[in-house]
């Protein structure tokens, strides 16, 4: 059975950091390539930070650049997110995304499998 699942939201004060994880299950984890998006309730998702599937090649959205890092750790079969700095615009469903891919062929390429996120909230 394919899973993958996100941990590690909750509620932190501005400034402050988190570390997201996406546990995967159920198929070769290190033959996919892997994406954390966020989506906030009345807007569309959006990409966070993708990852290829050896973990070499990373690319972070704007808004996370010099305060979100994405890496992979393909023995543990583990996703993560690291954020810090945090601002209230940070707050969102993040979710984790796979793809049987060395690395998404476009921005638009869509996860073959996905997550059901966790909510990090930022606020004072």
């Amino acid at each position: 059975q394919v899973q993958l699942v996100e941990s590690g939201g909750g509620l932190v004060q501005p400034g402050g950091s988190l570390r997201l994880s996406c546990a995967a299950s159920g198929f070769t984890f290190s033959n996919y390539a892997a994406t954390w998006y966020r989506q906030v309730p009345g807007k569309g998702r959006e990409l966070v930070a993708r990852i290829s599937s050896t973990g070499a090649t990373t690319t972070v959205a704007p808004f996370g650049k010099g305060r979100f890092t994405i890496s992979k750790d393909n023995s543990k079969n583990i996703l993560y997110l690291q954020m810090r700095d945090l601002e209230p615009e940070d707050t969102a469903v993040y979710l984790c995304g796979a793809k049987n891919t060395w690395w998404y062929a476009s921005p638009r390429d869509e996860d073959d499998y996905w997550g059901q996120g966790t909510q990090v909230t930022v606020s004072s």
